[in-house]
């Protein structure tokens, strides 16, 4: 039998239940037939549903290799867990241990802190500063911005032995150099005191990562800006001081806490450059992190190691708060209200 052909009346009645699909947020070219697993679902359901499926590996290895450990390391930090022994829970002893009993513990936190005090203002400066001079529109900007980003991009270990034999007292490049001048050159990594200097010299090398988010925010002001202030009679201290400075505040902001976090994180420099990490002359290298992973890994003590670990995750989530509500006095969005 054939199929009965649609009649001119039949297209007006399409044409509704068209509209009301569209109405209901549903592309009328699209089949709503009911089939497949999410057939029971309505279509906003199956659409959530699939959803999830798709960042479902993501979850999975957030559980699996973040929470999961976060919540162990939160357990094993009230207990003795050694890896050989059994694990028992011996309450807040390891926090007492670490506040009281533990000399270097505090030694540890203060090379941390003044590693941090001087490196974050050294580098943030420096970073603009030379973001600056590079947004003059001198002659070969592309290659200044290369190589003063390479750092960045080279192998950390690398790059540690290089300033291991800058900095060698009798041979050292850097010597070499104070010499020319009469200048006596200090010991660096075998005194005491120029080990955390030499540190924050070699990081103040490597700014080119920040100089490159500086350079992106200057070319992001708007050239009106300092046309009209020209025309007003401003210098360019007053342009700097008025128009560029508020305007690349938040990239600022943003470096200053990034390099804060990553400031309490250092530990690959005073590993590689301390003798796998024996903290240097007088324990003037021995970093928090250092300190943490001689506890965990060379005797370990994995309970006093994670009670370290929930410690230095307080202190930073502290002063990141701090610097968000400090933030808000001092960084200016655009578009944003004064």
């Amino acid at each position: 039998m054939l199929k009965k052909a649609e009649t001119t009346h039949d297209f007006p009645i399409k044409a509704k239940r068209e509209k009301k699909k569209e109405e209901k947020g549903i592309n009328p070219n699209i089949s709503t037939k009911k089939t497949g697993l999410f057939s029971s679902f309505s279509l906003k359901n199956r659409e959530n549903i699939q959803g999830y499926i798709f960042v479902l590996p993501w979850i999975i290895g957030f559980v699996v290799f973040t929470m999961g450990p976060m919540l162990f390391s939160l357990y094993a930090s009230f207990t003795n867990y050694n890896i050989t022994s059994h694990m028992d829970f011996i309450g807040l002893d390891n926090y007492s241990r670490m506040f009281n009993t533990d000399p270097l513990f505090w030694t540890s936190l203060w090379n941390t802190l003044y590693f941090v005090i001087w490196t974050v203002p050294m580098t943030t400066a420096g970073a603009v500063l030379l973001a600056l001079l590079l947004n003059q529109g001198v002659p070969g900007m592309r290659i200044f911005r290369t190589i003063y980003y390479l750092p960045a991009v080279l192998s950390g270990v690398a790059v540690y032995f290089l300033w291991m034999q800058l900095l060698s007292p009798s041979t050292g490049l850097i010597n070499t150099a104070l010499a020319w001048f009469g200048i006596d050159g200090p010991a660096w990594l075998f005194d005491p005191e120029w080990t955390k200097p030499a540190l924050i010299i070699m990081k103040m090398w490597g700014v080119g990562g920040g100089m490159l988010l500086y350079l992106a925010s200057l070319q992001g002001v708007p050239k009106a800006l300092y046309e009209s202030a020209t025309l007003d009679g401003a210098n360019a201290y007053h342009r700097f001081r008025h128009i560029t400075l508020p305007l690349i505040t938040p990239v600022i902001f943003f470096d200053i806490v990034t390099s804060l976090i990553g400031g309490f994180q250092i530990f690959q420099e005073a590993y590689v450059m301390t003798e796998s990490g024996s903290g240097g002359p007088m324990n003037s290298l021995l970093f928090y992190n250092l300190h943490m992973w001689n506890n965990a890994f060379e005797i370990f003590d994995m309970g006093y190691a994670s009670a370290m670990a929930w410690i230095l995750f307080f202190i930073v989530m502290v002063l990141t708060v701090i610097n968000l509500r400090l933030g808000k006095k001092w960084v200016h969005y655009e578009g944003g209200d004064d």
